[in-house]
């Protein structure tokens, strides 16, 4: 995975358009499903008990939460774009997810992004990206959506 560096505001608006590149594969663990179920409080049985899962599932085994698929972006982003020239950053929102695969325990995942726009504010800059998450040697990815990040210089 090569990091797509950008240079302050004015690098990140010459990016807009522009596919930014991959993270690295995660493996999603069923240690990392329990620990999202206890913080989350969801311990819906698809996702922590393997065995009724293998049994009754429709997708033959435990799953992970879309909602940990998701808190994953920041993390996997990070690996792909090396802002500079910025002091900190922050998550700002997301529009329009949709989660059209479950992911299954073991499975591995990355982001894909692309800078679908960006738009200069007092002190920094919004970065709206259009994010994938791929499972690997699957048609179809576990989620799009359009993340919001803010730079402030």
């Amino acid at each position: 995975m090569a990091q797509t560096t950008v240079e302050g505001i004015d690098g990140v608006l010459a990016k807009v358009g522009q596919h930014l590149g991959h993270s690295d594969w995660l493996e999603i663990t069923q240690e990392q499903v329990n620990q999202f179920a206890e913080a989350t409080h969801d311990h819906q049985w698809i996702h922590v008990d393997v065995e009724r899962a293998k049994r009754e599932s429709p997708f033959g085994g435990p799953i992970a939460h879309g909602y940990l698929t998701l808190s994953l972006v920041s993390a996997l982003t990070a690996q792909i774009i090396d802002a500079k020239g910025f002091g900190m950053g922050v998550n700002y929102g997301a529009d329009r997810i949709r989660f059209i695969s479950p992911v299954p325990v073991g499975a591995r995942i990355r982001a894909s992004a692309t800078l679908n726009d960006a738009k200069q504010f007092e002190g920094g800059v919004q970065m709206n990206l259009g994010i994938t998450m791929e499972i690997e040697g699957a048609p179809k990815p576990a989620m799009v959506a359009s993340i919001l990040f803010r730079r402030y210089v």
